[in-house]
């Protein structure tokens, strides 16, 4: 059944002319591995499979072998020997990296179209022009050559090329590349999308930023870096503005000779999701366990990878990670899309280590609660690095729930004349037609809720501490 079905899909892919023959072999090769687990392909199983992960080389994992990874292997920040302090040392050091920033993503969940890294932050700054702010002062300083690459989707690849135009005059090389293009299967019929009537651009999908290894060699740009004596990739998402790139970890890697790290930092409440790390009959690699009492870990994102060792697995066709089936329904129909996730391919490579890093080095955007974060006077902005103001004595930064009436960023931030000082703040819940005025102070746990129908202003100058606003006669 399952050979049947993989044959007629093979048939109905060799006719897509959209795509490579590679992405072609690639996209082939993850069904074939995704089949060999004997899965039930009726759509109503297809939804329940979108809950479980495949491996398809490693038997279930026994609870019993799971153990908390030691500080060998989980290296804390803290006992990281300080870099080089001289300019030629650090020059050195620095000529061998690459930063590559994952660039896939559309803005669409904050209301604005392309790519999301091109979302203003800070001070009129997208998250790109902070990128490319850094390395360009980390190459001034030292009088390295970092160059940035950008791993573009499909659906980011036009906008960005007129994007990075901007910065024809910078002094940084940048390279863009395009991952995976892979047709979405009909779960019914188990056919590709494309070639079942789905001509516009929602019948793909980009197989998740496990793709990265394979899209970085078929590219052409992992045999330009290696030409150009560059030895590790630091990859982060474009949107977490805390992925800088820091010499001290820099420094270990090159010196204990790891292949892969993988940044972790302590979870909280709020981190349920971001696989953990363990160790595994003598391998460290990742797992989805959401339990913060067992595990007090999670994965940021943040990668550090041996470029060498990246084209002997590639080579080797060696990185058989996880895959994550994700069923979707799109224009009424039941479609299955087959992903994988880089911080699974830590298992593959030799002397893989997590880093329990600060938290600091964990700042994503992904809605407006975390732009209000970024934008207020809890950050200050220097030389394109983000940094948290010392004035706040609690580590964790507040937590902040606003309604949906602030979920896009244009109406977010029509309804602020200007971001609240939230230095001293705890938590903020806010809903309903709820509007700022300017030079508002907001301390302590603070909900503020608009009656249905009801225009709420906040007037200019207020000091909210440890209130719960309903209306006017509240303030």
């Amino acid at each position: 059944m399952a050979d049947e079905k993989l044959a007629k899909l093979k048939e109905a892919v060799g006719g897509l002319a959209q795509i490579s023959e590679i992405e072609k072999s690639g996209f082939l090769s993850l069904v074939a591995r995704y089949l060999s687990f004997g899965i039930d392909l009726t759509a109503s199983a297809l939804d329940r499979a979108g809950k479980l992960n495949y491996s398809g080389d490693e038997e279930l994992i026994e609870w019993a072998k799971i153990h908390t990874p030691t500080d060998e292997v989980v290296v804390p920040y803290d006992t990281l020997e300080s870099p080089p302090e001289d300019i030629e040392a650090t020059k050195k050091l620095l000529d061998k990296l690459a930063v590559l920033k994952l660039n896939g993503g559309l803005g669409t969940t904050m209301g604005c179209t392309g790519p999301k890294s091109v979302i203003e932050v800070r001070n009129g700054f997208t998250f790109l022009d902070l990128i490319v702010i850094q390395i360009e002062s980390l190459n001034k300083k030292y009088g390295s050559n970092v160059p940035l690459l950008l791993m573009n989707s499909f659906n980011t690849h036009e906008d960005t090329l007129k994007i990075v135009e901007k910065y024809a005059n910078s002094s940084i090389e940048i390279h863009t590349f395009n991952q995976s293009q892979y047709p979405r299967v009909v779960a019914d019929e188990f056919l590709p999308w494309p070639s079942n009537g789905k001509t516009d651009k929602d019948g793909w999908y980009p197989p998740g930023h496990g793709d990265i290894f394979p899209s970085l060699m078929n590219s052409g740009k992992l045999d330009l870096l290696l030409s150009q004596g560059k030895e590790y990739v630091f990859i982060a998402n474009s949107d977490n503005l805390g992925a800088i790139v820091d010499m001290k970890i820099l420094n270990h890697l090159i010196h204990k000779q790891n292949e892969y790290c993988m940044e972790v930092t302590p979870k909280t409440l709020a981190d349920v999701k971001g696989g953990t790390l363990i160790s595994y009959e003598g391998r460290v690699q990742v797992n989805e366990f959401k339990s913060i009492e067992k595990f007090k870990i999670f994965n940021t994102n943040n990668l550090w990878v041996n470029l060498k060792a990246i084209k002997r697995l590639v080579e080797a066709d060696a990185l058989k990670m996880e895959i994550i089936p994700n069923p979707k329904e799109v224009d009424g129909v039941k479609v299955l899309q087959l992903e994988t996730a880089a911080g699974a391919a830590i298992r593959f490579f030799d002397h893989a280590i997590g880093m329990n890093v600060p938290r600091s080095r964990f700042l994503p955007v992904k809605a407006t609660s975390d732009l209000q974060l970024v934008q207020s006077d809890l950050y200050t902005l220097v030389d394109g690095f983000v940094t948290r103001n010392s004035a706040r004595t609690n580590p964790s930064n507040p937590s902040i729930e606003l309604g949906p009436e602030f979920k896009k960023v244009g109406c977010f931030l029509g309804r602020f004349k200007s971001i609240p000082s939230i230095v001293e703040l705890e938590s903020l819940k806010v809903s309903g037609d709820v509007w700022f005025g300017s030079g508002i102070v907001l301390k302590g746990k603070v909900t503020i809720t608009a009656k249905p129908g009801v225009k709420l202003e906040i007037p200019d100058g207020a000091v909210i501490e440890n209130k719960d606003i309903n209306g006017p006669e509240d303030l």
